[in-house]
């Protein structure tokens, strides 16, 4: 298999619409794209995901300290749920949500378990459940954590599937699975990293529970463990009980991401942090803050790590980011006038330099300089700038902004 990774391709990107032929073509990054439809409203409905749990078509992407297990750096391993009985019950969705919660105690542990939904092109042997079928998946944490009997089961998993050959692949950023694999991993890492940061309520300060198939966590009101040191079953008021809900969401952090365009089209503006590699550059990005539109953090982040001044900005595409759990939106921008391009980096001391680079020496980076953080040059890659790889929206956003057919379909817009 190659190790080369793909860009999605899913198939609204192709149909033709009027918004495709005003706009072009919609990008689709690496991360997103999912086969699975994630079916949000069937979480609560523990019926259905009994049947999942033990159905024998249904997938379990298994993570060790957030790392996958695979066959390859390029090919996840799915298990089966016979591969995991002893970690996980079969009558774990056998008690309703409400009396799972009722009956909460802070000295039982359980693995993190994740329904991540049911991938519905795949029909035969599938399951069927209502108007739905498909194949299920899950995520399952087998991090040897809580209990002792816990722990133990966790381990035997884990020795079992490296007695088959497979192993957990230990990297910082998974950018070599294809765009499908990709996109089932990061919504997995996503949630099982949240869970296990989310492991205590951050109003009261006491153990919550993970609930709605493991998309929500829950501040019981009762915890049975309290009686074993004297004190009442049920836990002191929380406000996050006494609101909309008493359940805690997953979090998602708005980054935006943008490539610059110099006011005469000609240049891209890229900048470089110390812990990039030789001549590596990229695009600007920074955090939405509170109460601040997507256009207004691009133009606030630019002008402090660069001191570049923009006019136009237009929203291009957005790439989930599960390290932990960011949402890049990208955009592309453009300079007024050469006045406001001057670069300074005296505002915010991030970038340790920026420059602009015209489009030729871009386009040529794009063809043979392209690589991860932790990546070597590629083979034909001579010297001169080098900028990320594909599976990164900051190389989508560079190949748009040095597109003449993205500014002439955005020509109104620009």
């Amino acid at each position: 298999m190659s190790m080369k990774p793909q860009i999605p391709a899913p198939a609204h990107t192709l149909a033709d619409s009027m918004l495709a032929r005003r706009f072009g073509k919609e990008t689709a990054n690496y991360f997103s794209s999912s086969p699975i439809n994630r079916l949000s409203f069937l979480r609560s409905e523990h019926p259905f995901l009994s049947a999942a749990l033990k159905h024998p078509s249904t997938q379990f992407v298994l993570l060790n300290n957030l790392a996958p297990l695979t066959r390859s750096p390029s090919e996840p391993y799915y298990a089966k749920y016979d591969e995991l009985h002893k970690l996980i019950s079969r009558d774990f969705f056998d008690q309703p949500e409400e009396d799972f919660i009722k009956s909460f105690d802070s000295r039982k542990t359980y693995p993190t378990l994740i329904f991540l939904g049911m991938d519905e092109s795949r029909k035969e042997g599938s399951m069927t459940w209502k108007i739905y079928s498909g194949v299920p998946f899950f995520a399952v944490d087998v991090t040897p954590r809580g209990s002792e009997a816990q722990q133990t089961a966790a381990k035997n998993v884990i020795s079992a599937m490296e007695e088959k050959g497979l192993s957990f692949f230990q990297t910082r950023i998974v950018t070599t699975f294809t765009p499908d694999d990709a996109a089932i991993y990061a919504q997995a890492r996503a949630l099982n990293d949240w869970n296990n940061r989310n492991t205590f309520c951050g109003t009261c300060g006491n153990p919550t529970l993970s609930v709605n198939a493991g998309t929500k966590r829950a501040c019981p009101p009762t915890d049975a463990a309290r009686t074993a040191q004297g004190l009442p079953e049920k836990r002191p008021e929380c406000n996050t009980r006494t609101t909309i809900s008493n359940l805690s969401f997953p979090r998602t952090d708005p980054t935006i991401i943008v490539a610059v365009v110099s006011a005469d089209g000609k240049r891209i503006l890229l900048g470089r942090s110390k812990r990039f590699p030789p001549k590596w550059y990229s695009t600007l990005a920074g955090f939405i803050e509170p109460a601040e539109s997507i256009e207004d953090a691009v133009r606030r982040e630019v002008w402090e790590e660069a001191g570049v001044t923009l006019a136009r900005v237009v929203i291009h595409s957005s790439q989930p980011w599960p390290y932990p759990a960011n949402l890049m939106i990208g955009a592309i921008a453009q300079c007024s006038d050469a006045a406001h391009e001057k670069i300074h980096l005296e505002h915010d001391p991030e970038l340790e330099d920026a420059k602009w680079f015209d489009i030729e020496e871009v386009e040529e980076a794009l063809r043979i300089g392209t690589s991860d953080l932790s990546g070597a040059a590629p083979p034909d890659y001579k010297g001169g700038l080098r900028l990320p790889p594909a599976t990164a929206i900051a190389n989508q956003l560079i190949q748009s902004a040095i597109s003449a057919d993205y500014f002439q379909a955005e020509k109104s817009k620009m």
